[in-house]
């Protein structure tokens, strides 16, 4: 029997992400059954997409339990904008229903702990889609620390940088407004915290950091006037934008779309959507959010991190070193390198033992989005997890819990200019996460 799956939130990533596998590689064992949004001009995008799919349900915002009871899913995935994850995994936790989240799992840390403890009173369960846990390289630094090749892990550096096409797309959307998105400490970062949680086996106990808004917004150095309403694809001051020419061609018809916006991009000026436009400009007085920080994390284990995102960079990737008693290890990523102006090299992951020789450790690469990382989360969502790993890599609520605790306590001390603890976002902790990101294998609860 095939399991039947539900979207709520039909954005670019559902489409893309789940739909078309749920439909194509998975459709074997699965099934697509229900469709829920705001807004209808997203189930008639959903039709020009997959015209073989007309007769599958669609819902308002407010259907959700009709939704439930008419289309009988064993699944909801949740994938609208971030300030709604929380109101529909709630609702599908009282349901006994299992989730499947996109990243970030919520945007606050008291919708968190109610996403914790929903699951603890349910027969369902929540999994994550932190996708970045599974890409090659990633794993690779997995299991040389289950290893114990570094000892007991003391510190990471981590550097992250997305590029100004990267970069800018977020100050475009309505991940710009913190109501909605959290702020990018929330919605971006999650993922890098996730994978620090993740690598290293311990958790986030306190945070400390600084943030600003350097490039973005309507002080922004490179803004050629202040004024508000502006959108790119009819704006008149496009040439003396300095964000918008580095990836524009001055002929409409050779537009560079938007990497998060893909084949959703604009058709003469007109999007899919009926309240909604992804081309807003970067510099309006609207953004409310950080395009910087850097922070200081502390783990219970003793680790300690170092932590810097900047959203406005020449090129995209980022610079990783693991601190432990028995030795370090070190990476470079260059992301999307086809946008970096300079030659880069293949990622590989440098060892050097405290006493003893370096290692270059080649990794084998995959195809696929997030450095090949998709491609498998995706197996193992539909699949079922892969039980041959040693260690486990689907994430869990407590794993978006403390992920996303971790990036309000970032947010929450530039604000107040103090360090803020994890327990205190979360109204106590979850000690259960020393079992989600323990090495041993096998998913689930």
């Amino acid at each position: 029997m095939k399991k039947r799956y539900a979207i709520c939130g039909v954005s670019g990533r559902a489409l893309g992400m789940f739909a078309k596998p749920i439909l194509s590689t998975f459709s074997g064992s699965c099934e697509l059954v229900g469709l829920l949004d705001r807004d209808q001009a997203r189930f008639e995008l959903f039709r020009s997409r997959f015209p073989e799919q007309q007769e599958i349900g669609t819902y308002s915002e407010h259907e959700f339990d009709r939704m439930v009871k008419e289309t009988r899913p064993d699944v909801i995935i949740v994938a609208g904008r971030d300030d709604t994850h929380a109101r529909y995994i709630i609702a599908a936790l009282e349901h006994d229903l299992d989730v499947i989240t996109e990243k970030p799992m919520v945007t606050t840390g008291e919708d968190a702990r109610r996403v914790a403890d929903a699951e603890q009173a349910s027969k369902g369960k929540v999994t994550v889609t932190f996708n970045y846990r599974y890409a090659p390289i990633h794993t690779k630094i997995k299991e040389m620390i289950l290893e114990g090749k570094l000892g007991r892990i003391t510190s990471i550096d981590l550097n992250w940088y997305l590029d100004t096409y990267h970069g800018s797309s977020y100050f475009k959307r309505w991940n710009r407004v913190r109501e909605l998105s959290g702020g990018l400490s929330i919605h971006k970062c999650t993922h890098h915290f996730d994978l620090v949680n993740w690598w290293i086996g311990q958790q986030p106990v306190e945070a400390f950091s600084y943030g600003a808004l350097n490039y973005y917004g309507a002080e922004g150095e490179a803004n050629p006037k202040k004024e508000d309403g502006r959108f790119c694809s009819t704006c008149e001051l496009t040439e003396e934008c300095d964000y918008y020419s580095r990836w524009n061609a001055r002929s409409k018809n050779l537009q560079v779309q938007d990497d998060h916006l893909g084949s959703l991009g604009a058709v003469k000026n007109k999007f899919p959507y009926s309240d909604y436009r992804p081309d807003q400009c970067i510099f309006d007085s609207q953004i409310d959010i950080e395009d910087t920080y850097t922070a200081t994390v502390r783990y219970n284990g003793g680790a300690l991190l170092s932590y810097s995102v900047n959203f406005s960079l020449p090129y995209e990737g980022y610079r990783l070193a693991i601190n432990g008693t028995k030795g370090r290890i070190e990476s470079v990523e260059y992301h999307m390198p086809s946008r970096t102006p300079f030659p880069t090299p293949v990622q590989t992951i440098d060892y050097f033992p405290l006493f003893g020789s370096k290692e270059t450790i080649h990794v084998v690469h995959r195809e696929g989005g997030h450095g090949g990382g998709d491609p498998l989360l995706l197996e193992d969502l539909f699949m079922g997890e892969d039980r041959r790993r040693p260690y486990r890599i689907l994430s869990g609520a407590v794993d978006g819990a403390y992920s996303v605790a971790t990036g309000e306590a970032v947010w929450r001390s530039v604000k107040e200019h103090r360090p803020v603890t994890i327990a205190e976002v979360l109204g106590g902790g979850l000690p259960q996460l020393e079992l989600s990101l323990s090495g041993k294998g096998g998913g689930g609860r």
